[in-house]
């Protein structure tokens, strides 16, 4: 009897020791669990904040490249109103002065030249709003010239 006791009492201070192994590597997966758990958030917290940097970067990047385009195309605009200007003036000295074709070719360099002065002035802008009030004040002609120039495109890539 006394033999079963020892071997009640190794086998039960083996099984506590089995259970002390077992807690302490469920404390040791835990810790290493919330570690991982706090690498990874830290590391996603800090991959967070480079891409809102990069998107913010860029962001800016757009912004300048889209005014820098905006004032090459207002430049542009400038050049090209100052061209159709010196139109209406070659237009104007090397048109006859009498007749019908002198008449003609002072209305033609009349009209080039208040639309170099309108670009020179108000650039695209100017020239978008000019279009958008004269729809508005005339939508059914805008539309059939809308209508009319669809259908000339379409020919035109059609073939």
């Amino acid at each position: 009897m006394a033999t079963q006791q020892r071997e009640s009492n190794t086998f039960g201070t083996g099984t506590s020791s089995v259970e002390s192994t077992k807690d302490k590597a469920k404390d040791a997966a835990s810790k290493a669990g919330s570690y991982v758990k706090d690498a990874a958030s830290d590391a996603a917290n800090k991959a967070g904040s480079y891409v809102k940097d990069a998107a913010s970067t860029v962001a800016h990047k757009a912004e300048d490249a889209a005014s820098y385009v905006a004032h090459k195309a207002e430049d542009a605009t400038t050049s090209v109103g100052q061209n159709i200007k010196s139109l209406a003036g070659t237009i104007r000295a090397n048109a006859p002065h009498e007749g019908m074709l002198g008449t003609a070719g002072s209305a033609v360099a009349s009209t080039l030249e208040s639309c170099g002065r309108e670009l020179e002035e108000h650039g695209l802008g100017g020239v978008a709003d000019d279009i958008t009030s004269m729809v508005r004040r005339n939508p059914v002609p805008a539309v059939l010239i809308g209508i009319g120039l669809g259908f000339l495109l379409a020919r035109t890539f059609a073939k």
